[in-house]
């Protein structure tokens, strides 16, 4: 892959988010967790360290304290869909602007995109 996908078109408030782009690619992924325990804990990672700087510590309060996926998923009000489309457009410009391309495997982008899929599956963030 040459670029970052880039928003799908289409009707809906949706349609226009950088996170459509980012999970028609990179969603599929998020299947392989069945086969790789090492993947689970590397997107876990990632998806706290991007719930950590999407959510200020005085909103996470004291569940917020940990690093584990599960704790995001206990959060789920404090994920906004704003907020990460954001994130995943600021992103996804840096990869563009960096000319990556997409590896055999993963990588820290790829293991950050995935992870931003698994945060938009878990918050619903494309539903509402």
């Amino acid at each position: 892959m040459d670029q970052p996908p880039p928003a799908s078109p289409g009707p809906g408030p949706a349609a226009d988010c950088p996170l459509v782009g980012v999970v028609a690619m990179y969603l599929p992924r998020l299947s392989e967790f069945s086969f790789d325990p090492g993947l689970v804990a590397a997107v876990d990672q990632h998806a706290a360290d991007v719930r950590d700087a999407l959510v200020p510590r005085q909103r996470r309060g004291a569940r917020g304290t940990g690093t584990g996926a599960r704790e995001v998923g206990a959060e789920s009000a404090d994920v906004r869909r704003e907020d990460l489309a954001d994130y995943a457009l600021g992103f996804t410009d840096w990869l563009t602007e960096t000319e990556w391309t997409e590896p055999v495997g993963y990588d820290f982008a790829t293991l950050r995109l995935t992870a931003i899929c698994w945060l938009v599956r878990e918050h619903d963030l494309l539903g509402r």
